[in-house]
């Protein structure tokens, strides 16, 4: 199995970002390496959070995981880097900043949605309070009038044998 330095590995993984966009079917043809070797690599910069967009030519199919981890590079860069950085990848800064502005959204969004997961659960617990009190108030009225049934069925058979015997 040949071992490939890493500055191959990077250049070979670069032609899978913008502006190139290229397959990993046509690197493998390219480069005379497996596709599970390339599908491997693309995988582990995924998860070391790397902006790998796949094979979709357009950058708005990303990901939303290759749109974050864009802002997350871009977060710390100036005005003249992140335009360095778009030109290299293909992108254009008002769509990085674009995509921040969703991410900022989507965790408002997502705190508001807890609070409300929050506020339903408590509900809910509420809810089952409630029905467990009438569940208990209901189970000692039927203990109560089985109790009581049962007391008129022994009176009734008390006063029969009574009557029987005079």
């Amino acid at each position: 199995m040949p071992r490939y330095s890493e500055e191959r590995k990077a250049a070979i993984l670069k032609k899978l970002l913008p502006p190139n966009n290229k397959t990993i079917s046509e690197i493998a043809a390219e480069e005379h390496i497996s596709e599970a070797t390339l599908y491997n690599w693309r995988s582990k910069l995924r998860s070391e959070g790397k902006p790998v967009p796949g094979h979709q030519k357009n950058t708005e199919q990303w990901s939303a995981e290759a749109k974050f981890a864009t802002v997350m590079e871009t977060a710390s860069l100036s005005e003249a880097e992140l335009s360095q950085y778009c030109r290299e990848r293909g992108l254009f800064p008002e769509q990085v900043k674009e995509w921040k502005r969703a991410c900022i959204s989507g965790a408002g969004q997502a705190e508001q949605s807890k609070k409300a997961e929050q506020a339903a659960r408590k509900a809910e617990k509420k809810r089952i309070r409630g029905l467990e009190t009438e569940l208990r108030r209901k189970d000692k009225a039927l203990a109560e009038t089985t109790a009581l049934l049962v007391l008129s069925k022994k009176l009734n058979v008390l006063y029969d044998s009574d009557n029987e015997e005079d």
